[in-house]
């Protein structure tokens, strides 16, 4: 099945889903008539677009586009409000004005009625909540859009929250995703500009992260691994997970006795405030630099402060990776930053991307050294590293490099903290803080223990390679023997031609047809064959019509590709 016929027909079934419709006609409420123009969408859904919508919002037409975009995240629902917050994280894919827009997006949602959560915690637990809890509170501690809190007593007068998902927000999101994918495909198709970022392959990527934020029992997995990394840090408070009472839509967990640190800020004295902001920033340092398992969202709303100045991070449903080469490469980044090195910072870049072909180095250095002269030779207090790191990763895209999403999710959660430490301890930066962990990953470099191992390693894997060779040699050869080896070429760029080709011989073909249609009518009609029709044998003549009509058919697709 072709790509075309393959789009027809999701979408017609997508015209079977209520749902599409709502997120079309939400869609032409914010005023983005065009976009759906370009995705062919009134011809998907058989009817104009103006028939969706009954008529223009005036108080709508004021806002900004980025404004229009993040809004109507917001009203299409958790599905969306999450692709939003993910798309802020992607200075690569959206220009900065919507990265900074769509960051505002949050999860809030209403409360539901506390007998529905009750009824899902009956049928995750399997029995009646009252049988495991001595008391839970109704009220809830908060509502998001894919989950509600509520606080409990565990029978010993344990605290402890509960934290239950939303009835139906697993199919809703599945069907949301899968009208996601199809208007993907649509973008990869009639959109060129985007088919470079492979919007389908955007939609899975977010596809899993959502999965991943929906199995509760993985973010019990993410605080167990949190709390085993910083066991013996006195500065943290990590709840612990009660794992028999959890499960894929519930979790509980201690109740935590602190103050968001928002609240906690106003009312904190100036070395608390400095106290309190070293704690974050070593934390911070250390889950990305040492561990390379990071809180994803350090919003403040996910950072509380205990009664003895103690921090705890909440919310540990998206967490980022890296592997010890990635970390290796983003030290080597951020130092070469602040050396302004900028032959540093594009081999760290290359370390830390993957690409078809490697870029035009000298070129590349060219704009890098552009933004270094731009941004860093300013005031430190006029600096904001982590929005000049995303902006340095938007460069990447010039050249054709792509970074891992947790290197972008890396951004996100810098910027974060930079924010919130501007807040509490203006007076020192995010380099400051990121210095040592620097230090201590380019010194370990070097360590004589750690060349002896990389050595070792490297002794090993070249034995085994030495090893397999023979056996490597003799398989090749027994190919060549039986026939079986075969060489493939490949050469780019031959697609046009083809089609050109394609295109000849197709018109060539019917062009032969058309004139043995004409020749086979003219001897009909010599012959005087009958039936006749004003004595002109009719099947003669019939065949003069149909070449007519064949030949018009010719002139106007040659008309019409602009080639006589």
């Amino acid at each position: 099945m072709t790509f075309i016929k393959r789009i027809e027909s999701m979408g017609r079934r997508m015209k079977e889903l209520q749902r599409f419709r709502d997120i079309l006609r939400v869609f032409m409420h914010y005023d983005f008539d065009d976009l759906a123009h370009k995705l062919h969408i009134p011809s998907i859904i058989g009817s104009p677009i103006k028939t969706l919508v009954d008529g223009k919002d005036p108080e709508i037409a004021k806002l900004s586009q980025p404004e229009k975009l993040r809004r109507m995240c917001e009203e299409l629902g958790p599905t969306f409000t999450k692709l939003g917050q993910i798309l802020s994280t992607r200075p690569n894919l959206l220009p900065r004005e919507y990265v900074d827009e769509l960051s505002k997006l949050h999860s809030h949602s209403a409360p539901l009625p506390f007998a529905k959560i009750q009824s899902i915690l009956t049928e995750e637990l399997g029995t009646d909540p009252e049988t495991i809890f001595k008391e839970i509170i109704e009220e809830p501690l908060g509502a998001a859009s894919i989950a509600q809190v509520h606080k409990a007593k565990l029978p010993d007068g344990k605290e402890v929250v509960i934290k239950v998902q939303r009835p139906g927000i697993a199919d809703i999101m599945e069907q949301d995703l899968e009208i996601l994918e199809y208007l993907a495909s649509l973008m990869e198709h009639y959109l060129e500009s985007w088919r470079v970022h492979h919007p389908r392959r955007i939609v899975e990527e977010f596809a899993g992260r959502l999965s991943k934020e929906l199995d509760f029992s993985l973010e019990a997995s993410h605080i167990q691994r949190f709390q085993w990394q910083f066991h013996e840090d006195p500065t943290l408070f990590v709840p612990k997970v009660y794992g028999r009472f959890s499960s894929q839509r519930v979790l509980v967990m201690d109740y935590v006795a602190g103050k968001k640190i928002t609240d906690w800020n106003q009312h904190a004295s100036p070395g608390e405030k400095t106290a309190v902001a070293e704690t974050i920033a070593q934390s911070i340092m250390a889950q990305v630099f040492l561990h390379g398992f990071f809180h994803a969202d350090p919003h403040p709303g996910n950072i509380h402060v205990m009664p003895d100045l103690k921090i705890c991070f909440l919310d540990f449903g998206m967490m980022g990776f890296l592997d010890f080469r990635t970390r290796e490469a983003f030290a080597d980044l951020l130092w070469s930053v602040t050396q302004r090195n900028e032959t540093g910072v594009s081999h760290a870049l290359l370390r830390m991307s993957s690409y078809e072909s490697e870029p035009d180095m000298r070129q590349m250095e060219s704009d890098i050294a552009e933004f270094i002269h731009q941004n860093f030779y300013r005031p430190m207090s006029e600096i904001h590293f982590g929005s000049m790191l995303s902006q340095l990763l938007a460069i990447t895209g010039k050249y054709g490099l792509r970074l891992g999403p947790d290197i972008f999710i890396l951004l996100k959660t810098l910027s974060h903290t930079e924010s919130l430490l501007t807040q509490l301890c203006p007076e020192r930066d995010l380099a400051h803080y990121a210095a040592p962990f620097i230090k201590k990953i380019r010194l370990n470099r070097i360590n004589p223990k750690n060349v002896a191992g990389s050595l070792y390693d490297f002794g090993v894997e070249f034995s085994e390679l030495i090893k397999d060779l023979p056996a490597e040699v003799r398989r090749i050869i027994g190919h060549v023997k039986k026939g079986e080896a075969k060489v493939a070429f490949k050469h780019d760029g031959l697609e046009p031609l083809t089609s050109s080709w394609d295109r000849v011989s197709n018109r060539l073909s019917y062009s032969v047809v058309l004139a043995s249609l004409i020749i086979g009518s003219s001897l009909l009609v010599h012959a005087d064959i009958p039936p006749k029709w004003y004595d002109i044998p009719v099947i003669g003549l019939i065949g003069f019509v149909v070449a007519a009509f064949m030949g018009f058919w010719l002139l106007v697709s040659i008309l019409r590709h602009g080639r006589m």
